[in-house]
């Protein structure tokens, strides 16, 4: 097998601050984040922005390059740059950060689902919330159709093109193996292809085995597995755990991260995205697979390189 690629993924835009006090809201606890979550053997940081005052998600390009920038001048870590947004922003506008930064790899979602957090809301009390905007953020989505069509996916594959940026795309459920699959014959993206599978979200596909075994086989009959590279998202606990190591066992990749789940072990918080990436990594070299570094996953990944990027 190829070396493990761990994804850490830093602070999202579905996780609330009043859930963990650990969740990093400012660009630079961002930033300290990431060189962490490096150093326990991360090879990618995918990162979403905060605003440092309100600790409310956004997608200000200026925030984006603060953190980009601050992390590339203390890490070979590489950055991967989200373009999911919030669930206020359009696709263009969730997009903007691509021409803008130039990174070596964005996400690129594969389809429109329902994407919820609102149950959330059911754990905490008017007076628990960290932040005025938290709670009615979470009810909003509710009634949020993550929006991802044909037509957003060409205009974004063009601008990847042009920015030679390498597309992270995000699969939330089977059918969007599918949507890849008439998009690769439209030769709209050419193979090969980094996956991944993203499970357990409220409108998307669940966090267990078989979804992911199911996940797999389609993308094997679809795509033909040489032509792809997948990484695992198991969100929540134990689920990030238990996919991140069926995914070391099957020869894919693992995502871990305060964006997916904040608990290291059942009821206790995790204190970083560090603790997450150590623990992932501890199993993958007791199950006898290495972790690569960022240079060796920018090979595995075909990445043009930090010193091509705008930031």
């Amino acid at each position: 097998m190829e070396k493990l690629i761990i994804t850490a993924a830093l602070t999202g835009n579905i996780t609330l601050p009043t859930q963990t006090p650990h969740l990093p809201l400012t660009p630079q606890q961002i930033i300290d984040e990431a060189l962490r979550a490096a150093n326990a053997g991360a090879a990618s940081v995918h990162i979403h922005a905060r605003d440092p005052r309100t600790g409310r998600p956004t997608t200000d390009p200026a925030v984006f390059r603060e953190i980009a920038a601050g992390i590339k001048a203390r890490s070979n870590v590489i950055v991967c740059i989200t373009t999911g947004g919030t669930a206020y922003m359009t696709p263009e506008e969730r997009a903007q950060v691509v021409p803008t930064l130039k990174p070596e790899l964005a996400t690129f979602n594969m389809g429109t689902i329902n994407f919820s957090i609102h149950p959330i809301t059911d754990r905490y009390k008017d007076g628990d919330y960290k932040f005025h905007w938290e709670k009615e953020f979470a009810i909003n989505t509710k009634d949020f159709i993550f929006r991802n069509t044909f037509g957003d996916i060409e205009k974004l594959m063009q601008m990847m093109k042009e920015n030679n940026t390498k597309p992270e795309l995000e699969l939330y459920d089977v059918g969007h193996l599918y949507n890849l699959n008439f998009l690769v014959r439209r030769n709209i993206i050419k193979f090969p292809v980094w996956l991944q599978f993203v499970t357990g979200i409220l409108g998307g596909i669940g966090a267990n085995v078989d979804e992911v075994v199911h996940m797999k086989q389609t993308a094997d009959r679809l795509l033909g597995s040489n032509n792809y590279i997948w990484s695992v998202i198991g969100t929540g606990y134990p689920a990030e755990f238990n996919l991140a190591t069926l995914g070391i066992m099957m020869g894919g990749h693992a995502r871990v991260g305060f964006e997916d789940n904040i608990f290291i072990e059942k009821g206790v918080l995790a204190k970083s995205n560090a603790e997450l990436v150590e623990k992932v990594a501890r199993i993958a070299r007791e199950l006898g697979r290495e972790v690569a570094t960022a240079d060796e996953a920018r090979k595995i990944l075909g990445l043009k390189g930090k010193d091509k990027v705008n930031y």
